[in-house]
């Protein structure tokens, strides 16, 4: 069995908190969704440094998973399942592609009654990206000589 890289339970810690960050929108709908619509819109240093380190993230998690397949883990299918949705999402969202953009416009509507269970959906992919990120660094320990 392959061992548990240094950086894979950072990998679920940041993922993590990147969306346990949405429990803000859950507080305070317009706010949140007034802060992303434009970081998605103005294209500013933000929005390249957040898109940046969540693609670099991505790759990085791929290139493990298919250099470790010979020896797989259960938690590196995120990386290529999840991670290529991710790649996906900036992709569509960097390029402009109308359907997502209807669909981000939709997401952030903030009269939607969708909207609480939409970001609570979001805020429990976080704690368990979070959570799964703190097993993965006591099972490292363990592992460990």
């Amino acid at each position: 069995m392959s061992r548990i890289h240094p950086l894979e339970p950072w990998f679920f810690l940041l993922f993590g908190a990147f969306h346990l960050h949405r429990v803000w929108a859950l507080a305070d709908r317009a706010g949140y969704a007034a802060f992303w619509m434009g970081l998605l819109e103005q294209k500013g240093p933000l929005y390249f440094l957040l898109m940046g380190a969540l693609a670099l993230l991505c790759l990085w998690g791929a290139a493990l998973f298919f250099r470790e397949r010979r020896q797989p883990r259960w938690w590196r299918w995120a990386y290529v399942l999840g991670g290529g949705y991710v790649l996906f999402d900036l992709a569509a969202i960097a390029a402009g592609w109308p359907p997502w953009r209807r669909l981000l416009q939709a997401m952030f509507d903030i009269r939607a009654p969708g909207w609480v269970p939409l970001w609570s959906a979001f805020v429990l992919l976080g704690a368990g990206s979070f959570a799964l990120g703190l097993w993965l660094i006591r099972r490292r320990r363990k592992e460990s000589p």
